[in-house]
């Protein structure tokens, strides 16, 4: 007998559909898996077994089996194929009807008892075999997010039973009750009402959130960096619909989704140690694997110790920086992973710490600092918007009570820019002034006469890059949205300049 149900693989966040055939006729007892399965894939044959034995259903290998996967030329991963073959294979033996299978998106991993394992990607690969499949089939635990990213018939099961009678029902009965979608919970972070001091650093951090700008912040140790990179996360704008639906996307395929949860509902902050390997930071072709710039996407990447991760690891972050995205392409195998989120790295200024302190002394010999800052390369810093010193605090400071602005107040003005760019920029479907690109740069960044002068000159004697230009002007328009202006004038243009030219700290040239 012939059977077909859909399945699904993941393509990095994307999905394509795969059919799962079974036929089984007369010969020598056998199970064939053909079709570039991997090694999991091959290893699902016993555990269907095992889970439909210990289900009470009598099936034996008395036939010869061949199930292919469809298309032949795509190599397909992952144990969220066990159910789709497991209920092709019992349709094709005779223990279950082979009605309404054809049109049928199955997603699922089983275990030996039978019961149903959550699986990676679900929010993607419910998207997949648009056209072909009238209604989907998902683990229980992966319900909530299944129902945030398909529009078809649903149904849940939590057991290998339980889905075999889902698939004896009509269509029409596939409504499972979805439960609410109330979010990924996030840990409370640190209030900008505890950091002490350190007003541009501040200012600077505010910038970055309200534009979605890059922030290097280089100061002595217990200065503060570390703390203030940890309140951006308090500051940021509330996801938009789409924004939502793209993260939530990605934690999914790297299967940190919470089981019963549904979308994200914050920003994500990721935070790797600086031992990271580039694969790790990046991603890779192998299995799979979604990196931290793409688990950052559409929220924050903080690379603290900046110096200390690796050059080359350092080097892979040009064209996620410039281009939002990664491209990694191997012989059979070409992914595009989204990664546009806020970099915020933190330094010292010198290996021990200490130059430009007023109450501790620098001995790192001039060659050893160079070698310091030489870690990060010129094009890396080039993609960095704004690079701002944060002092040693005064002992004033220090012993004082606390007296800042609230991490509330600086959210609400955050927000307001927020919604100042996203109204400008319309239908190009940009969040955020540091999305913009090539021609929508001049566009929304225009300058007066007197501005374009100052610009000119700081473009000789700061020796601005084309790209250093491009994002001065970004800068310069996010600035003036959180004051509410129009317009770019003389301050906007002068602070954009100073925050990024000033590398306070840097050993350079």
């Amino acid at each position: 007998m012939y059977t077909q149900v859909w399945t699904a693989v993941l393509a990095g966040v994307e999905s394509q559909a795969v059919r799962v055939e079974c036929h089984a006729a007369q010969g020598l007892p056998k199970v064939v898996l053909t079709g570039l399965p991997d090694k999991a894939i091959q290893e699902a044959v016993p555990r269907i077994f095992s889970a439909a034995r210990l289900s009470g259903l009598p099936i034996s290998l008395s036939q010869r089996i061949v199930v292919n996967l469809v298309p032949g030329d795509l190599r397909k991963s992952g144990t969220a194929f066990d159910l789709p073959i497991a209920i092709a294979l019992l349709a094709a033996v005779g223990l279950r009807p082979a009605d309404g299978l054809a049109r049928t998106l199955v997603v699922g991993e089983l275990g030996l008892d039978g019961r149903l394992e959550p699986a990676r990607g679900v929010l993607s690969l419910v998207g997949a075999g648009s056209g072909e499949v009238d209604r989907v089939l998902v683990p229980t635990e992966n319900l909530a997010e299944a129902r945030a990213g398909c529009s078809l018939p649903l149904a849940a099961a939590s057991t290998l039973r339980e889905a075999l009678s889902w698939m004896g029902r009509d269509t029409r009965e596939w409504q499972a009750e979805a439960p609410p979608l109330c979010g990924v919970p996030r840990e409370a972070g640190p209030d900008l009402a505890f950091v002490r001091g350190q007003r541009q650093a501040r200012r600077a951090l505010e910038i970055a959130a309200a534009g979605g700008h890059n922030l290097l912040l280089v100061g002595s140790p217990g200065s503060g960096k570390t703390l203030l990179a940890r309140c951006l996360p308090g500051i940021l704008p509330p996801f938009s619909d789409a924004e939502r639906l793209e993260a939530s996307r990605i934690h999914s395929v790297a299967g940190l989704l919470p089981s019963r949860h549904g979308l994200l509902n914050h920003r994500p902050f990721r935070a790797p140690h600086a031992t990271i390997s580039d694969a790790g930071l990046i991603g890779s072709g192998r299995s799979p694997h979604v990196g931290e710039v793409s688990l950052a996407h559409r929220g924050v990447l903080f690379l603290d110790e900046l110096p200390q991760f690796r050059r080359p690891t350092l080097e892979q972050l040009r064209q996620p920086l410039e281009d939002g995205r990664v491209l990694i392409s191997r012989a059979a195998l070409r992914l595009d992973l989204p990664s546009r989120f806020t970099l915020i790295a933190a330094m010292n200024p010198c290996p021990c710490g200490m130059l430009g302190d007023p109450r501790r002394h620098c001995r790192c010999p001039e060659l050893e600092r160079r070698r310091y800052a030489e870690r990060i390369s010129g094009p890396v810093l080039d993609r960095i918007d704004l690079q701002v010193a944060v002092p040693a605090l005064p002992p004033e400071d220090l012993l004082g009570a606390p007296n800042s602005e609230d991490s509330a107040a600086v959210a609400e003005r955050v927000a307001q820019a927020r919604l100042r760019q996203r109204a400008r920029h319309g239908a190009s479907g940009r969040e955020a002034n540091a999305d913009l690109e090539g021609s929508e740069i001049r566009a929304v960044c225009r300058l007066g006469e007197e501005e374009g002068q100052v610009l000119g000159r700081a473009i000789q004697r700061e020796s601005l890059s084309g790209r250093s230009v491009d994002r001065v002007l970004k800068v310069a328009r996010t600035i003036a949205d959180l004051a509410g202006r129009e317009e770019i004038v003389l301050g906007d243009l002068a602070e954009a300049l100073l925050l990024r030219t000033g590398r306070q700290g840097l050993a350079r040239d």
